[in-house]
């Protein structure tokens, strides 16, 4: 039997998962939990082979639990089950030890041999994921904004004109501007509202009300 532990903050989605994977013959979920700190626990308690873990909860969320249980039970494999497929997701949950990250339109049958596979220790990508991380690892490096030309984006994303950027940063403009124009090319991006939201989807913003 594969022990699966499953984290959501959602109770309708939670009891739906639990459902359906406590109606496989090989799997056995042996606890839930609604946020990070509580799937610490739950994994602490029960030992699950699988933990089906959901990203964005309060508390604590997925990455940051994801990189705790890897971290003090490197025996337990974390799968990822989210509705966010960014790049910035999608390599902070990677990076922090995920076994595998699916997106939450999986059909349940995938959704069961996902798990299984995780507990093989086998990487399971949904096909869009691993679309979006081939392209990441084939397209050439892109330079990097400055810190400057963050810090004049962090002020486009609170809403301040230009000029209001030009007094904070103490800085023209017109040089407000230029910061502005080479954070746009750098980032693929033609207009203020896209270049703040390429920048929080890369994490090189918080996101906002962060």
């Amino acid at each position: 039997m594969i022990k699966v532990l499953v984290v959501d903050d959602h109770p309708v989605v939670r009891g739906g998962l639990v459902g359906w994977l406590a109606a496989q013959p090989d799997l056995e979920v042996v606890g839930e939990a609604a946020d990070g700190l509580e799937a610490l626990a739950a994994v602490a308690e029960h030992a699950p082979d699988v933990v089906l873990m959901d990203l964005r909860m309060p508390r604590m969320d997925g990455v940051a639990a994801t990189g705790r249980i890897a971290a003090t039970h490197p025996g337990v494999r974390v799968l990822v089950l989210t509705t966010y497929d960014t790049d910035s997701d999608i390599v902070r949950a990677v990076e922090s030890g995920a076994t595998g990250y699916l997106l939450k339109d999986t059909p349940l049958p995938q959704l069961a041999q996902a798990v299984r596979a995780a507990a093989r220790g086998e990487t399971v990508l949904a096909p869009p994921v691993a679309a979006r991380l081939v392209s990441r690892m084939r397209a050439p490096a892109a330079e990097a904004p400055t810190a400057r030309e963050l810090e004049v984006l962090a002020g486009v994303a609170r809403g301040s004109t230009n000029a209001e950027i030009g007094r904070e940063l103490f800085i023209g403009e017109a040089t407000v501007k230029t910061h502005l124009l080479r954070v746009f090319a750098k980032l693929g991006v033609d207009d203020r509202t896209r270049a703040v939201m390429v920048a929080v989807e890369r994490g090189l913003l918080p996101p906002p009300g962060a």
